[in-house]
């Protein structure tokens, strides 16, 4: 009887233990830490192979901004201090005219607010590196899964090197293989499962500023570089090396677009039209522009990202979003912060779990989709309005004014963990203040701020 007893305490024990999660990109390899850290069995399998072991790609890598909800994830697994050393910060943007004088718009209210120009591939190796740490998580690359099926819990892959297909069975599998996502596909096959996915016409372009003398930097290090050109832009974020990230935001048709940049010399009378002072820092614009593959930028709607205690997906594999609110990677790590408190209040009952993180999040990851697309139109064609400019200068008046109500979008999305869709309806009322108070104005000195603190009493502070 007691053998019977001690037997079945460790059965509970170690019921719903081993975990499958499919990608050890940035959402994997952080998840699989906080998976770890709760006492699980990991396996995580990789499409690709080990990046610390050869060249990284190039090309397909859009700078990440590193921001509040990606710092607290990572605090919460002990790499911060790490990754801060690796950061650069960015106090705000710095706007490249065609002719004219640069400007600088700061992101927060001073110095202490800032974003963090973190090499993708460096902090990726960085996750990995902690991951293998762990005795109870195994990385297996150049596994490329296959599919699932849902009634026999097994998961397919195939080994890349050897072409073998075999199938592994878990307790629980959970999808952190992004946009793509084999997993996300064979889920389509389920009843009632939703799925929209929405092309920008916009593609993309990487280019590289290189270092100046002494790795020097050729611009203002701790600036995101933006050349805001209406339909398009050009953007640059720093790298440790004195470098510079470049990519080009380009519609892929029109006579100018992607599609017809067609030769060097199109390339090189495009690059003088538009951004005049790129052409003396882009490294060989001509020959890079072409060498790199141009990317395309798409929204990813879903759910229910889980069926039963089977699957759930997670990051860019439930939620893929365009870049221009420098949100995805956060997004990410925080979808991993709220799946971690839930594992935390139900254990390994993923029945419970995986409700409940979806429930949490759905609403709040569709809102970072329209607010990162939104933020596009600001960057491309808003930040060098004179009406937009009004706003901010107003913006930041409310905000001293009124620090626990009239919090900024931006700041509520980048500095605080609102949550994103509180970001985004408290974001519209605020953006209806400050249009009704900036109306026929062209100073700030012209703002009745007495206007002001009525209108954000009437409508903002009944939402607190």
């Amino acid at each position: 009887k007691l053998n019977c007893i001690i037997l079945f305490k460790h059965l509970k024990k170690n019921l719903g233990n081993k975990i499958t999660l499919v990608g050890a990109g940035l959402a994997g390899s952080l998840l699989a830490v906080y998976l770890a850290k709760k006492g699980f069995e990991v396996n995580v399998y990789e499409r690709r192979s080990d990046m610390r072991k050869g060249p990284v790609e190039r090309g397909r890598s859009i700078n990440l901004a590193l921001s509040t909800r990606g710092i607290h994830a990572l605090k919460e697994i002990g790499l911060y201090d790490e990754i801060k050393k690796i950061a650069i910060p960015m106090y705000g943007r710095m706007m490249h005219p065609i002719e004219g004088e640069l400007m600088f718009q700061r992101y927060g209210k001073d110095d202490s607010e800032y974003i963090n120009s973190v090499s993708r591939s460096t902090l990726n190796m960085k996750l990995i590196d902690l991951a293998e740490q762990f005795s109870n998580i195994k990385i297996h690359f150049n596994q490329r899964c296959a599919g699932m099926n849902f009634d026999t819990d097994e998961c397919y892959f195939v080994n890349d090197l050897t072409n073998e297909n075999y199938s592994v069975q878990s307790d629980t599998i959970i999808g952190t293989d992004g946009s793509a996502s084999a997993l996300r596909i064979d889920m389509l096959k389920l009843p009632r499962f939703d799925f929209s996915q929405e092309y920008l016409q916009h593609g993309y372009k990487e280019l590289n500023i290189p270092a100046g003398a002494n790795d020097s930097f050729q611009m203002e290090k701790n600036a995101l570089h933006i050349w805001p050109r209406g339909t398009f832009m050009l953007i640059a974020l720093p790298n440790l090396d004195g470098s510079f990230t470049c990519t080009l935001f380009h519609p892929f048709d029109g006579e100018e677009g992607l599609n017809n940049l067609n030769t060097k010399e199109k390339v090189l009378t495009f690059f003088k039209k538009y951004f005049p002072d790129s052409l003396s820092l882009v490294e060989n614009i001509e020959e890079s522009f072409f060498a790199n593959p141009t990317g395309n930028l798409m929204t990813v709607r879903c759910g229910p990202w889980y069926y039963k205690d089977k699957v759930a997906l997670l990051g860019d594999a439930a939620h893929a979003i365009v870049p221009f609110f420098g949100q995805g990677m956060n997004a990410a790590f925080e979808d991993c912060t709220v799946l971690n408190e839930c594992i935390e209040k139900y254990g390994s009952d993923w029945n419970k779990v995986y409700p409940e993180y979806f429930s949490l999040r759905k609403a709040n990851t569709d809102a970072i989709a329209d607010l990162a697309l939104e933020n596009f139109i600001e960057m491309r064609d808003k930040i060098a309005d004179k009406r937009f400019l009004l706003n901010k200068k107003i913006e930041a008046e409310l905000f001293k004014k009124f620090p626990d109500t009239f919090v900024p979008k931006y700041s509520m999305v980048t500095f605080y963990r609102f949550p994103y869709s509180t970001a985004l309806n408290r974001g519209n009322i605020q953006q209806e203040i400050l249009n009704e108070l900036s109306e026929g104005k062209n100073t700030i000195e012209e703002i009745d701020f007495s206007k002001g603190e009525k209108l954000v009493q009437e409508k903002l502070t009944k939402l607190i």
